[in-house]
């Protein structure tokens, strides 16, 4: 038991003050001195200088002169010095009589001997006295007695123990701050939970338009920001977890400096997970160097994520035996993820086997991504149906990968509607190709609107071919182009170009050609030929046949030539009529009439029906 009454007493009282951190050998001269000056004043018999010099010596841990001094105050009806008395009873192996003095001064109004007598019941299982002389304690004001009675009611799960945990924390009590900063963060975590929840049932109920409603319900729920405060109140005393709480706090709002400052100052304290997270902010600024050294402290300490952290540095770095080494310690310390990393190295490596017992063992142990892995590795091994209960597994368990892996898996065996349910539960967790592939199906069934919303939500999350299909579903409905009053056609750029647009910028070849054809139909020669030639690079058979065209028009029919020859070699009837056409009129008709059969070849029917008439009427020159 702590030792109480010494110093909490004595600081209430005033006869001494708190250190003042002045040079430790004038402030022992200054003990002395003053321990001498209430020697004699007890000597003299004045009882407050034996109740004070009993809790010097006490606190020097002289229990043999403290003994009699505090024995001689309590005779006397100091209510300090039997407090002290039991303290050191209690200290030198004596409960029983310690909690008999303890009552003694409790009664006289001690609030540290009746919290000291609370604690003593509690120990001996007696929760109906605790409570009492702890609650005897708190409401005198007394900081450990509030705290004690709020860690007995919040092991009973009595409501109450918030307002004893907030007294104790207003009287500067760092553990009952960081406590009571916890609890409000469960409860705010319990309030965004139930608010989830609600919006959830929301979104299943409202099928409009736009991304399911769940999504945005997240970032309307605010952190707790008392709990922030009482995280800084514990942290600024010296906590660690304290101060490891509030730099995550800090770090997910952002203000990583003074994220790192506090997770330095827990990590130098000795916390493991704080040094982890401090390799973490570290790394992520580009310092791996000293990232590497917090996370070998922490690693050291035996934190597995430190260890995993280590393992993909070394990983990185092509150093596989040191990486593997830390994956190991990491497994050893608890940690799944260094099972899992462990069958990625190997994956990486080659090594199969090794991956699949790797993968084994994590997903075993529970972990999902491992699970997912697995069964990627049967299904690639030919195993399909020693895939599929890991997919499961991994997917019931919240692997949004494994959901829309299951969905390729079933869409390949032709079950659709199960394809499509896993489809759309990956795409409600976030999965934009998921989202892609349930929309397609929409379209497919006819339900336009349903299409639209899971297109827009693949689309924003940056999928190019939902981009350029959600474009085409609103490219149906454009309306014509507005004129003005003089005929000529005014263009505003409508939102389906808008959606060409993003898919083309990345990199979508039909996207590529559509623009290019809005362009030129706005009369923006070069903008379409810039889009063209972009897409016919990437190897679009459109694209190359457009800018043929393009260039024709122009007068540049060699080089459209050239582009028509790509595009008719890739398989474009189209491209392969113009050749033979190009060929026939520079008095080539060997070379016009193979591309003529080429042509008919190619399709489609209306191309090869014109193609044949020219390879005819060649052929037929050639004969002549």
């Amino acid at each position: 038991m702590d030792v109480m009454g010494d110093k909490a007493t004595l600081l209430e009282s005033g006869r001494f003050v708190q250190p003042s951190g002045r040079d430790d050998a004038v402030e022992a001269a200054e003990e002395a001195a003053e321990e001498l000056r209430q020697r004699l004043a007890a000597e003299a018999g004045d009882v407050e200088a034996m109740s004070v010099l009993g809790a010097m010596l006490l606190r020097r841990g002289d229990l043999d002169g403290a003994e009699p001094q505090l024995r001689a105050a309590t005779a006397a009806g100091d209510r300090a010095a039997a407090n002290n008395l039991g303290v050191l009873l209690h200290q030198r192996g004596y409960p029983d009589e310690a909690a008999g003095w303890w009552r003694i001064a409790a009664v006289a109004g001690s609030a540290a001997a009746a919290h000291a007598l609370g604690r003593h019941h509690r120990e001996r299982g007696d929760e109906p006295a605790a409570e009492y002389w702890l609650r005897q304690s708190a409401e005198q004001g007394h900081a450990l007695g509030a705290y004690a009675l709020a860690d007995l009611l919040e092991h009973r799960g009595d409501p109450g123990a918030e307002t004893w945990l907030r007294a104790s924390a207003e009287r500067g009590h760092r553990e009952a701050a960081y406590r009571l900063a916890r609890a409000l963060d469960r409860k705010s975590a319990l309030a965004q939970g139930a608010g989830r929840e609600i919006m959830t049932r929301g979104a299943r109920a409202d099928r409009g338009t736009g991304a399911p409603r769940a999504k945005a319900t997240a970032r309307a729920v605010r952190p707790a920001d008392e709990a922030e405060q009482w995280y800084r109140q514990a942290a600024a005393r010296g906590h660690q977890r304290a101060a490891l709480h509030l730099g995550a706090i800090l770090e997910k709002r952002g203000e990583l400096k003074e994220a790192g400052r506090w997770y330095l100052t827990s990590a130098k304290d000795g916390d493991a997970r704080a040094a982890c997270a401090l390799g973490f902010l570290l790394r992520d600024a580009g310092d791996s160097e000293s990232a590497a050294v917090w996370w070998l402290r922490a690693a050291q300490e035996g934190d597995g994520n430190a260890a995993n952290a280590l393992g993909a540095l070394h990983a990185e770095r092509g150093q596989n035996q040191t990486a593997e080494r830390w994956y190991r310690a990491a497994m050893d310390a608890g940690d799944d993820n260094g099972a899992y990393n462990l069958g990625l190295l190997c994956a990486e490596q080659g090594r199969t086997a090794q991956a699949e017992q790797w993968y084994r063992r994590a997903a075993y142990a529970g972990h999902r991504e491992a699970a997912n892995a697995l069964a990627i590795l049967l299904l690639q091994g030919g195993d399909a149906t020693g895939a599929e209960p890991w997919f499961s597994k991994a997917a019931e368990a919240g692997s949004v990968d494994a959901a829309f892996n299951l969905g390729i898996l079933f869409a390949g065996r032709g079950e659709e509607t199960s394809a499509l349910r896993w489809y759309e539960r990956a795409a409600v967790a976030g999965h934009t190709e998921a989202a892609l592939q349930v929309g397609i199906a929409r379209l497919r069934a006819g339900d336009e609107s349903d299409a639209e919303r899971y297109l827009r939500w693949a689309a924003g999350g940056g999928n190019a071919e939902a981009a350029y299909r959600l474009a085409t579903v609103l490219d149906a409905r454009r309306p014509p182009e507005s004129a003005h009053e003089l005929g000529e056609i005014v263009h505003q750029k409508t939102e389906c170009e808008e959606w060409y647009e993003r898919a083309a910028t990345q990199g979508h070849r039909r996207s590529q050609v559509r623009v290019g054809m809005l362009a030129a139909a706005r009369g923006d020669v070069v903008e379409a030929a810039r889009w063209y030639r972009e897409a016919a690079e990437a190897g679009s058979r459109n694209g190359a046949f457009n800018l043929g065209l393009l260039l024709a028009r122009e007068g540049s029919e060699p080089e459209a030539a050239v582009w028509w020859t790509k595009a008719a070699d890739a398989g474009h009837g189209r491209a392969a009529l113009r050749l033979a056409l190009v060929y026939a009129r520079r008095g080539e008709l060997a070379e016009g009439q193979r591309w003529a059969s080429r042509a008919v070849a190619l399709g489609p029917p209306e191309v090869g029906e014109r193609a044949g008439r020219l390879r005819d009427a060649l052929r037929e020159e050639l004969s002549a």
